[in-house]
């Protein structure tokens, strides 16, 4: 399951590098069409950051290729663009506004469609992977976490080497003067947060109840799980913790400008995370290995997908070889 969405905030400049400049919100819906065939329908061309690294959709994709999934299910949740040939659940939920002037969101809506989908999701497998495509998400993560009064200002990742720390903490703090404490947690998310957080910590609640699910991500996908910690309260229910998995990357992992184990630790139960070991070190197409040295890091399911083709045994040669056979038949 891809939950695909589009925040306005993706549009200031120079804040993410996750996908072609100028058509940034184009991003998710490129991301679920490569998941699903291999190939693009809207644009001629897959994401890359400017220095040509590919979306990590490519990632998702090649364990598919190996060991397919059981089926692949896109949710709308505010895309600016619908993607072409794609199995696609909408909920009526708009792209989000910038988080500067405000996200215009009715989180307590959407929190509860995020819940409505989670005790209604018929079950295609043994658990089901979540993914998240939303550029910029990362700023309206730590924006949302901070709001909700957790103390992780530092700890947010970014698809960048050299993370744009002025860009992202002027956002952050002009985001953060919109809102006061005297604000209930949905009205604070509804100005700070983005659809695909508010919306996925209301799935995680319910869903969890039923089935195991891999939330697939790095600190954004912590945050769904610091907001479904939140907002739990305001709805009276227990988290069952046991039933859920983040998988990450050891990009994240690894990462010196963030720190997903801190956020994590802000959580009122110890949760189960786990990260795969992969490298291009051994790439022949030398942009990859831009991810070691720490660009792109995560994104669009691949943290889970890594895990989910090693528990199937494949190992990084094959995996890799498959990648390069991807990009290089594009």
């Amino acid at each position: 399951m891809l939950a695909a969405s589009v925040t306005l905030t993706c549009e200031i400049e120079g804040i993410t590098q996750a996908g072609i400049p100028g058509m940034i919100p184009l991003t998710p819906t490129l991301d679920a069409e490569f998941i699903t065939h291999g190939k693009v329908f809207s644009l001629s061309e897959v994401p890359e950051t400017p220095s040509g690294v590919p979306t990590p959709a490519i990632i998702t994709r090649a364990v598919h290729n190996l060991v397919p999934f059981s089926s692949i299910l896109t949710y709308d949740l505010g895309l600016t663009k619908l993607p072409q040939n794609t199995s696609t659940q909408s909920f009526g939920i708009e792209a989000s506004g910038s988080i500067v002037s405000g996200a215009n969101i009715d989180a307590k809506d959407v929190f509860e469609k995020g819940m409505k989908a989670g005790r209604e999701y018929e079950l295609k497998g043994n658990y089901l992977i979540l993914a998240e495509c939303v550029p910029s998400g990362t700023t309206t993560a730590a924006a949302s976490a901070l709001s909700l009064g957790y103390e992780c200002a530092k700890d947010f990742s970014s698809s960048f080497l050299n993370v744009p720390k002025s860009i992202k903490d002027e956002t952050i703090s002009k985001a953060l003067a919109l809102i006061d404490e005297e604000m209930s947690s949905f009205e604070k998310l509804s100005i700070v947060g983005d659809n695909m957080l508010i919306f996925n910590a209301g799935f995680l609640l319910e869903a969890s109840r039923r089935f195991h699910v891999v939330l697939a991500g790095a600190t954004q996908m912590a945050a769904v799980l610091l907001t479904a910690d939140k907002l739990k309260e305001d709805v009276l229910m227990r988290i069952k913790s046991d039933n859920i998995t983040l998988a990450t990357t050891a990009w994240v992992v690894e990462d010196k400008n963030s720190d997903i184990a801190h956020i994590l630790s802000l959580l009122s139960y110890k949760p189960h995370a786990i990260y795969t070991k992969f490298s291009f070190k051994e790439a022949t197409i030398d942009f990859l290995k831009k991810y070691d040295d720490g660009e792109a890091k995560e994104g669009a399911g691949a943290g889970a997908a890594l895990g989910y083709a090693c528990v199937n045994g494949v190992d990084n040669s094959e995996l890799l070889k498959e990648i390069e056979y991807i990009l290089y038949s594009m």
